[in-house]
């Protein structure tokens, strides 16, 4: 299962036996395994033979960073991390778990600031490369960095039309969504409902992130795509750091970021829902 030359250098950076190899299911992108070692710990691993350069060292940096945020949630601890694995804690999985506290966690973190929005390195969304270069404004931030590099593979791939790049002649033009100025926040940034996980210690465990200090708005957004989140979560949360009015309205605009990932990824239903929603907001 574990490719040789990766399990060797797992062996050899722990100093120990791996002795059994559990496959895991569920992810698009890589292959990944529980590890049971000799001395009777347990490990996730992820790997890739064919992944993008720093992919797994800037995922490694990311959840270093969440975990510095100190917000109550459960980080994975990375233990190793090569070109082609990244190596981390296991956490037992539960059934169950307290959606409220899982809100009121996640307004932690987004209470953890920065100048600038960006990051001071690039790093991945899923397998795409995603810029993070600082601006001191968001909407700056968000069509440079987030949704020009994004329509732009759609239009070299052919899945948009090239008339599509004319958005960006006139994106500071649109019209009735305006962000509320707030400060910086750490985001998870691919917070779907795939990427968290009840822990057996009633505790909620965020994982696979796509870092960057952005407005704290595109991950509440994106949880409400794919099945979404309860609503005690977003009670909580609004209980801590309230949204301002309007942020349905601007939670669409902050998914076509990763509705564009998804057409870039994916394909099919996803382009028809990027160009209903670029049509929207730049048409």
């Amino acid at each position: 299962m574990l490719p040789e030359a990766i399990k060797t250098s797992i062996e050899h950076g722990l100093d120990a036996q791996i002795i059994n190899q559990v496959a895991i299911t569920g992810g698009d992108i890589n292959y990944s395994a529980r590890l049971d070692i000799d001395s009777g710990e347990r490990f996730f691993v992820k790997w890739n033979l064919r992944t993008p350069e720093n992919m797994f060292q800037t995922e490694a940096q990311g959840l270093n960073l969440l975990s510095s945020a100190e917000s109550g949630l459960v980080i994975p601890e990375v233990r190793l991390v090569g070109d082609n694995f990244l190596l981390m804690e296991f956490i037992e999985e539960s059934s169950y778990g307290n959606a409220y506290l899982f809100g009121s966690q996640l307004a932690k973190l987004h209470r953890k600031s920065n100048e600038l929005f960006g990051l001071e390195t690039s790093n991945y969304i899923g397998r795409l490369p995603q810029s993070n270069r600082y601006h001191a404004d968001w909407l700056e931030f968000f069509m440079r960095e987030r949704i020009e590099p994004q329509v732009k593979m759609a239009i070299d791939s052919g899945k948009l039309p090239n008339n599509f790049h004319s958005i960006f002649e006139r994106a500071f033009n649109y019209t009735y969504v305006i962000f509320p100025e707030e400060p910086p926040a750490l985001l998870h940034g691919d917070l779907w409902n795939g990427n968290y996980m009840w822990t057996s210690g009633g505790d909620t465990a965020i994982y696979d992130p796509a870092v960057y200090f952005g407005h704290r708005e595109m991950d509440l957004a994106m949880t409400r795509l794919f099945g979404g989140f309860s609503e005690e979560f977003y009670h909580s949360y609004n209980d801590i750091y309230p949204l301002e009015k309007g942020y349905e309205e601007r939670f669409k605009l902050c998914n076509l970021y990763p509705i564009l990932v998804h057409a870039n990824l994916f394909g099919g239903g996803y382009v028809s829902q990027a160009k209903q929603l670029l049509k929207r907001f730049f048409g």
